[in-house]
């Protein structure tokens, strides 16, 4: 789990807003488009593996993955959540 005084002090890299962990049912659908080969991330490369924690951006726009305890917060490698439907 990633350390509470980390998650008060990230940001998005791209617009300096807030964010949050994501919730379990985000959680799942991510992870269904990422079993159903269909999830891309900003850099247009397939994401492959399951996610076990993420954070999403203020406006609910992108996630950044989690790994290992670890936010991920590269832009290129943010999630777009419109992919989602």
């Amino acid at each position: 789990m990633v350390d509470q005084k980390l998650l008060d002090i990230l940001v998005c890299p791209e617009n300096k807003t807030p964010v949050k962990l994501a919730d379990d049912a985000l959680l799942a659908k991510v992870n269904a488009a990422i079993a159903d080969g269909t999830l891309k991330n900003r850099a247009g490369d397939a994401v492959t593996d399951a996610i076990d924690g993420g954070l999403v951006r203020e406006d609910q726009a992108f996630l950044y993955i989690i790994r290992d305890d670890i936010p991920v917060m590269l832009i290129d490698e943010s999630i777009p959540l419109d992919q989602l439907q």
